[in-house]
């Protein structure tokens, strides 16, 4: 069996750029079954790994797996474009903005590319979720209630007085994976028995760490009588944006519990030598999410198999200062 080449394609920010991808394209061998795999953020582990999961999906099927850096909506048609010219017959996504779905649908379709989407889901004009396109993501709600659960079990480890101890809820619910990770946490802790009056939800203006720290300090101000924290967010930022609060306004680390969702952002904080207020993360599997989702592509491509409309991966591990660097490795990360 002949091994093809992967091929890889940065941000597409110039003409020039534009068409030395494509020439590399057309160099290849016309018989090649090819396929894109196009990500919002190529310098993060996390894409870096479903790229490499990627490549051992082409490895193993024998087709030529093109990587392309989709940073914005402009970018993301060009990229359609040259996948077009370059006679490929379908790509993954994980879309830089979810109202970019139909946009990419219709310039999809008008090529007759067939479309996966992962991590991310489409939006259809009304922000309604595009389900008839087919989704590889992480189980939002599992994954929120099992940081829920974790948080409540380090609690009561700790042994911590429930009347005393607040849930720092930091949402962004306009982003559906943000809801239903932070409504599937909240719902494993009053479930658990944690007091539901002494949940507080507080919105963010953005996923990041400046952004949560700012709506974890409008929170905190409020209620001063709070003498222990957990805290609840869509991803490692948010949490590390709630941590730095507590930081800031006096909370010991012993007195606070944080623990995100993703992992990748969470390796700075769980290596320092003295602990901090972030315990832990939850670790999803961009392995699998990369490879199966350009397997179910490959499939569909080949033996006309349309993929499930909903893949929900549910694979995760919590890591601590304990275990991070042996369960990062596992990942490939």
């Amino acid at each position: 069996m002949k091994l093809k080449k992967i091929l890889t394609i940065a941000a597409l920010s110039s003409m020039t750029v534009l068409s030395a991808s494509a020439h590399a394209f057309f160099g290849s061998s016309d018989d090649a079954i090819r396929l894109g795999y196009l990500v919002k953020q190529p310098e993060e582990p996390w894409f870096q790994t479903e790229w490499s999961f990627a490549e051992q999906a082409a490895k193993q099927y024998d087709f030529e797996l093109v990587k392309m850096a989709v940073p914005d909506g402009e970018k993301t048609l060009n990229a359609i474009d040259t996948l077009a010219a370059s006679g490929a017959k379908g790509f993954v996504i994980c879309t830089p903005d979810p109202k970019l779905g139909p946009a990419i649908m219709a310039k999809a379709k008008s090529y007759g590319l067939k479309v996966v989407t992962v991590d991310d889901q489409f939006l259809n004009a009304k922000g309604e979720p595009m389900t008839e396109v087919p989704l590889v993501m992480m189980a939002a709600s599992e994954i929120g209630y099992q940081q829920g659960t974790e948080l409540f079990k380090e609690m009561t480890k700790r042994g911590w007085d429930a009347s005393t101890t607040g849930v720092m809820a930091i949402t962004a619910d306009e982003l559906d994976t943000a809801r239903r990770r932070v409504d599937g946490s909240i719902k494993a802790l009053k479930e658990a028995g944690f007091p539901e009056g002494q949940i507080y939800r507080v919105p963010t203006k953005t996923n990041d760490i400046p952004g949560a720290l700012d709506a974890a300090n409008s929170l905190l101000v409020q209620y001063p009588d709070v003498k222990q924290w957990l805290i609840v967010g869509m991803n490692d930022n948010t949490v590390l944006g709630g941590v730095r609060a507590t930081e800031g306004q006096g909370f010991a680390a012993t007195s606070v519990i944080g623990i995100g969702i993703n992992g990748v952002d969470a390796v700075n904080e769980l290596a320092k030598s003295n602990p901090t207020g972030f315990y832990g993360s939850l670790l999803p599997s961009p392995d699998v999410n990369g490879f199966k989702s350009i397997e179910s592509l490959y499939k569909w491509v080949t033996d006309d198999v349309e993929p499930e409309k909903f893949f929900e991966v549910t694979d995760v591990v919590l890591i601590t200062r304990d275990n991070f660097r042996t369960e990062l490795e596992k990942k490939g990360l």
